[in-house]
C-alpha cells in the first residue's frame, strides 16, 4: 500500500498566510516562510501555497514567497493561484517550487494542462478542483459544480466528469475542495472524495474540512483519498503532524514517521 501524505495547506494573500470559512471571513495566521520551516521541521511530506486572490485579481502568483521557502525547505512544495502561462510555470520552478497548481486557467484553456504536462511533465502539474454542491433546476438533481476565480464563479461542470477529463488532458495530480466543508472544521465531503478517487487514476489530495484527527483518517481510509490537506488544525496548533501521523499509523494507515 502507497503511504498517504499530510500536506499543510497556507493559503497566501497580500504576502501573509491567512484562513476563511467556505473561501469568506479571512483571518491572517503568520508568516509563509515561518509556517513552512515549522511543519517540515514537525514531519509535513509536502506543502502547497495558494495565493487566493491571484486569479481573481487577475495577477500573476507569487515567485518571491517561492524564492524564500525555497531557502528554508527540502521537503516538496506547490505554488498556485494565478497561474496561466508556461512561462509563469518555468519561473517558479526556477524559484524552486517543485510543483504548480491550475485551477480557473485549467477550466478556461483546458489544453493548457496538455502543455504544461508535456513541457514539465505531469508529476509538476496539479489540477485544483474547487467543488460546492448546487441545485440543477432544469434537470431537478443535485451535484458538485466545479467552481474558479478563488470559488467566486459556478461554471456549470460537473467536478466527476471535469476530474476525468483533466485526467485525459495529462493532469499528474488532483487537489479536491469542498467549499461545502472549507474552513468548517466538520469534516471533508468524504462522499464527494471518494466517487472522484473511484473515477479517475490519479492520487487525490482531498481539502476543506478537517477538525479532528478522525476527519484525517475518515478521508484517508473511507474517502480513498491519498493525501489529506489540512489547514486549520495546525495552524492553530491544536494538533502537531506527529500527532496526527501517530494517530494515523495506529490504526493502520501507512505514513512515513521520522525515525
Amino acid at each position: 500500500m502507497l503511504v498517504k501524505r499530510i500536506i499543510p495547506c497556507l493559503d497566501v494573500k497580500e504576502g501573509k498566510v491567512v484562513k476563511g470559512v467556505h473561501f469568506e471571513n479571512i483571518k491572517d495566521v503568520g508568516d509563509p516562510v515561518e509556517l513552512a520551516r515549522r511543519y517540515e521541521e514537525e514531519g509535513a511530506d509536502e506543502l502547497i501555497f495558494l495565493d487566493i486572490t491571484a486569479s481573481y485579481e487577475q495577477r500573476e502568483t507569487m515567485i518571491q514567497v517561492a524564492e524564500k521557502v525555497a531557502e528554508v525547505l527540502t521537503i516538496p512544495f506547490t505554488i498556485g493561484g494565478g497561474i496561466g502561462a508556461a512561462g509563469q510555470v518555468a519561473n517558479l520552478l526556477k524559484a524552486g517550487a517543485d510543483k504548480i497548481s491550475i485551477n480557473t486557467q485549467a477550466v478556461l484553456k483546458p489544453e493548457l494542462i496538455t502543455e504544461l504536462a508535456e513541457m514539465f511533465g505531469s508529476q509538476c502539474v496539479v489540477v485544483a478542483i474547487d467543488v460546492k454542491r448546487t441545485w440543477d433546476r432544469i434537470n431537478r438533481r443535485s451535484y458538485w459544480e466545479v467552481f474558479i476565480n478563488g470559488g467566486r464563479t459556478p461554471t456549470g461542470k460537473d467536478a466527476l466528469s471535469w476530474a476525468q477529463q483533466v485526467e485525459k488532458l495529462g493532469a499528474g495530480e488532483i487537489l479536491l475542495t469542498s467549499m461545502d466543508t472549507d474552513g468548517t472544521q466538520a469534516g471533508y465531503d468524504i462522499s464527494l472524495t471518494r466517487k472522484v478517487a473511484e473515477r479517475v487514476h490519479l492520487p487525490i489530495i482531498a481539502s476543506g474540512g478537517a477538525g479532528k484527527l478522525e476527519h484525517l483518517l475518515a478521508v484517508l481510509r473511507e474517502g480513498k483519498a491519498d493525501a489529506a490537506l489540512v489547514a486549520s488544525i495546525f495552524h492553530y496548533r491544536y494538533f502537531s503532524i506527529g500527532e496526527a501521523k501517530a494517530y494515523l499509523q495506529k490504526r493502520g494507515i501507512p505514513v512515513r514517521v521520522e525515525d
